[in-house]
């Protein structure tokens, strides 16, 4: 684990670090978290950990553990469909709104974000193809100037890094899934939204079918 710093917002640096510890595979379903352990092991107090572990409880990250504490929670598959579900909807409208409001920005800013992602693939970097992924959808949010499609999102996205961390990454579609974010982002640049809510959805659709493949077959091995 590294240290980290004191910042206003050391309670978000402290849940999306221990977040990108249970996507790597530090922490496996059914680990026990131990706030001393976590605290002592980023550098900080028990306080922004005991906040940090509340809210990835609240978000479905965690759960309470026979007895007490908090250990990590197994995958749903059935909860990670309705999740793309829901998902690809907002994200469909997301990705038609961006295209009516925001084309040129998308054109300017967005190729720096495909780049990045082709290169967490190429890498292997794991953390980071996470990372831009949740960039990525991030700026299609953005782009379509609707500020309440982030937080409707929020507890999505965040089972969503966890999801990615112990199947997708480990999949060869990886490429793929830039492959797809690019033609999302041109049809975006092109300012075509029937496209754009088109292929935003397919492409969620298509993420969460190899999710829940991977998780009802690893279901089966166990």
């Amino acid at each position: 684990m590294k240290t980290l710093t004191t910042r206003p917002n050391l309670l978000e640096q402290v849940r999306d670090a221990i977040l990108a510890e249970i996507a790597s595979g530090v922490f496996a379903p059914g680990d026990r978290i131990i706030q001393t352990e976590i605290a002592h092991g980023f550098g900080v107090s028990r306080q922004p950990v005991q906040q940090a572990l509340a809210m990835l409880r609240n978000q479905g990250v965690l759960q309470d553990a026979p007895g007490r504490g908090l250990v990590v929670a197994p995958l749903d598959p059935d909860y990670v469909r309705h999740m793309y579900d829901i998902r690809a909807s907002i994200e469909g409208v997301a990705a038609r709104r961006a295209a009516e409001l925001s084309a040129e920005q998308a054109a300017r800013r967005g190729p720096a974000l495909i780049k990045a992602g082709r290169r967490a693939v190429a890498q292997l970097a794991f953390a980071k193809m996470i990372d831009a992924d949740m960039k990525f959808h991030e700026f299609i949010y953005g782009l379509s100037g609707n500020p309440l499609i982030r937080p409707t999102l929020e507890t999505h996205l965040t089972y969503t890094q966890r999801v990615m961390g112990e199947v997708l990454i480990r999949d060869e579609s990886s490429k793929a899934i830039w492959d797809q974010h690019e033609d999302i982002l041109q049809a975006i640049a092109r300012g075509d939204g029937d496209r754009s809510e088109a292929l935003m959805r397919s492409h969620l659709m298509k993420a969460a079918a190899v999710m829940v493949e991977r998780l009802r077959n690893g279901r089966k091995r166990a």
